[in-house]
């Protein structure tokens, strides 16, 4: 008698449904838990918009980009009177809220304090409110993932334009060509492409590099930014082409040596082929990186200019110490605090604009700029809460061991660190200094986590072998 043990029939697992396409009702739920975020993206993306000749750089215009950011001050506002928006630490309060009081001061001590009130609202709206509303509205790594993707948009859309420029001879005025990429810029915000472009080239490396990803999120992401690279060579921006190596550099090196010796294998044999073997604007990219060494012994008069404004600048602190000139008071005591080397303007033509001379009314040096016109006071409020956001953002990526957030940090690191190195070349002005308010908050965001409120987050999804899942 033989004993055989019973056979049991194998019953296949019932096949998992597929994954059901986004309904409308599901738009809308996403719609209603991410409409807030909408001015936010207007704020970025509205940049695309083309302005009139002459509206970039003039005074005491509200663009389309400042409209959207106004309108973000104000949705942030309403949410935080529903108790719908993140909680900040006393750090965060510290950080954004001194700048305010600062500016209070400065303007209340100008020497007219009402010729300094559109500088207070200026500096009000991009280094108070507009970062203010970005760390209370963006709720989780998904929507800072979708607020950074903007710049990206906008970088490749501006930087489309600019090739455009360069290769149909339709750009800005540069060495007697209309060659310079400036996109909708103008000839009169040259910087403003260069800007937006490297902004989204800093985003495209660090989703790029980001371990955490998709593979094909950070291959498109690579593309994008080694398209990026093009124009930001067209823009014949020094200054954007060294905060850009700057920002890049050390982006590549938090994400891995490895991963930064890769990139730069790809971006050297990029410039071999643009360059060397397209020829593309071969001469003047060899001309214009030669003359970055020449800023002390042979400086052209663009380079004169600012070394005079600088000057300038730096005697209106020796002036005032304590508090400055005043917002807003850098043109009113340019020509009694400079040499006789300062030129009367910078030449400007081109991209649809005739030729004018453009005003030289900015130091073009931002820490400069607030030493002269805020003293001590504001330098310490401002540049004191930036090295503070930079410092803690620097320490919590060293810390976070979730893979999951940390293409978050590297993006506001990266992008922090872009911004706060061409403020030695540049500051503020033209509608694209909207961005800059974007760019603190969500350098703050990362670098002040703080816990969201159970009505604004988003609703958990079930395990995946969970019995939601069976």
């Amino acid at each position: 008698m033989s004993l055989a043990a019973p056979v049991t029939a194998a019953v296949p697992a019932p096949p998992r449904p597929a994954p059901a396409p986004l309904s409308r009702a599901g738009a809308a739920g996403a719609l209603r838990r991410h409409w807030p975020l909408l001015p936010l993206a207007a704020t970025v993306l509205l940049l695309l918009a083309p302005l009139p000749a002459g509206d970039a750089t003039a005074s005491g215009k509200v663009g389309p980009a400042d409209a959207a950011s106004l309108l973000l001050a104000l949705v942030c506002a309403v949410q935080a009177l529903r108790g719908r928006v993140r909680t900040l630490n006393p750090l965060g309060v510290l950080v954004l809220g001194t700048p305010g009081i600062g500016l209070a001061v400065s303007t209340m001590t100008a020497g007219d304090p009402y010729a300094a009130v559109p500088g207070f609202v200026r500096y009000l709206q991009v280094f108070v409110l507009v970062p203010a509303a970005v760390v209370l509205l963006v709720r989780d790594a998904r929507e800072f993932r979708l607020a950074a993707g903007c710049f990206v948009v906008l970088g490749l859309v501006q930087g489309a334009v600019g090739v455009v420029q360069y290769a149909t001879h339709t750009g800005a005025s540069y060495q007697g060509e209309d060659i310079r990429a400036v996109g909708t810029f103008g000839p009169g915000d040259v910087m403003g492409m260069a800007t937006v472009v490297a902004y989204g080239l800093i985003v495209a490396t660090a989703a790029g590099l980001a371990p955490g990803l998709p593979s094909k999120v950070r291959r498109a992401a690579g593309g994008c930014a080694l398209v990026l690279v093009v124009p930001l060579v067209l823009s014949f921006s020094r200054g954007a082409w060294i905060a850009t190596v700057g920002a890049a550099v050390l982006v590549m090196c938090l994400a891995g040596i490895r991963r930064a010796l890769a990139v730069l294998l790809a971006l050297t044999a990029l410039g071999v082929v643009l360059v060397g073997g397209l020829g593309l604007g071969s001469e003047m990219v060899a001309e214009r990186l030669h003359s970055i060494t020449r800023v002390s012994s042979a400086p052209d008069q663009s380079v004169t200019d600012r070394y005079t404004m600088w000057a300038a600048a730096e005697s209106m602190w020796r002036e005032r110490p304590a508090v400055g000139v005043g917002l807003k008071g850098f043109p009113a005591h340019r020509d009694g605090h400079s040499s006789l080397g300062l030129s009367s303007g910078s030449d400007t033509a081109g991209a649809g604009q005739a030729f004018m001379k453009q005003p030289l009314l900015s130091p073009h040096n931002m820490y400069l700029l607030i030493l002269g016109e805020q003293g001590l006071a504001g330098l310490l409020a401002l540049v004191g809460g930036w090295a503070a956001l930079l410092v803690a953002g620097l320490r919590r990526y060293a810390s976070t061991a979730d893979r999951g957030v940390r293409d978050c940090g590297l993006i506001a690191t990266g992008l922090f660190t872009w911004q706060l190195t061409d403020f030695l070349y540049a500051d503020i002005g033209g509608p694209s200094t909207v961005l800059t308010g974007v760019i603190i908050g969500l350098a703050a965001w990362w670098a002040l986590p703080s816990p969201v409120p159970a009505a604004t987050a988003a609703p958990a999804r079930p395990p995946a072998d969970g019995p939601a899942a069976r």
